[in-house]
């Protein structure tokens, strides 16, 4: 048989079935701007994870912002307290991620004040993908925010994890989850370093060694730095509330790691 084979109108056999694949191959121009990518480069956050350990859960973050092949921001914190006990980590458009971040933080806030209430952790999730789906119209101009959410919930007495898509789509995860360009290989390391009853110290560890573990495989997330004083950013939740890991102890964490590399090597 010589030649391809063709459908009706010309069109080759085998082709996309995407029609607005198909008009950006052939008139470009046609698609509406809200399909089409920022004509300027965007800091993009990377990689942040969450994993739950015995009493809580915790959320890390490397520190580096990319905008294209270049690095944006070197110290960049992808890890906030969303209120006294959850907490939010952030990767995709930067800008975008931390205005959803105060937005998410005085949605809180108010609602406490007018109800005299705190929304329960489940609550909490449900409105975090609301204003992730809100967000869609940008994230088709490629301004995208897909962050990581946890908190600890009294109702349960325990640390809860969930992670969204850019529909606002919502998971629940029983151990650990990751997000950003440096995802699947923190993801890796967190499967073989993860187990159930972790403590907190070894949650640290195990947190710092999946950052580490990124940085090695993608030029996107930057690795600690002794030099400058850069370390990852980890906000720690349990039944006492949300509080930033010192960073004495995640300094502490990160040499343990590599000393046992050293060791090993």
């Amino acid at each position: 048989m010589s030649g391809s084979l063709q459908l009706p109108l010309g069109i080759p056999f085998g082709s996309s079935p995407s029609f607005t694949e198909l008009v950006g191959a052939t008139r470009p121009e046609a698609l509406p701007t809200a399909l089409t990518d920022p004509p300027f480069a965007v800091p993009h956050g990377t990689t942040v994870l969450g994993l739950k350990f015995d009493g809580g859960m915790l959320m890390a973050g490397d520190r580096r912002a990319t905008a294209g092949n270049l690095i944006a921001d070197a110290k960049m914190r992808k890890v906030f307290a969303a209120d006294d006990y959850s907490a939010i980590a952030i990767a995709g458009a930067a800008g975008q991620a931390v205005e959803m971040v105060k937005l998410f933080q005085l949605e809180l806030e108010h609602y406490e004040k007018i109800t005299g209430d705190r929304l329960s952790l489940e609550g909490k999730a449900n409105r975090l993908a609301q204003m992730i789906r809100g967000n869609f119209p940008l994230a088709m101009q490629g301004l995208v925010v897909v962050p990581l959410f946890g908190g600890y919930d009294h109702r349960r007495n325990e640390g809860r994890i969930f992670y969204y898509d850019a529909t606002g789509g919502r998971w629940e995860e029983d151990d650990y989850q990751t997000t950003g360009s440096g995802s699947q290989s923190a993801k890796n390391s967190l499967k073989k370093r993860w187990r159930v009853g972790l403590s907190r110290d070894d949650a640290l560890r195990v947190a710092a060694e999946a950052l580490i573990d990124a940085a090695e495989d993608d030029s996107a997330t930057g690795g600690p730095d002794a030099v400058r004083g850069i370390w990852p950013v980890m906000v720690i939740v349990t039944t006492e509330g949300a509080s930033d890991v010192p960073e004495s102890e995640v300094a502490a964490a990160v040499d343990a790691v590599l000393a046992d590399r050293r060791a090993a090597s």
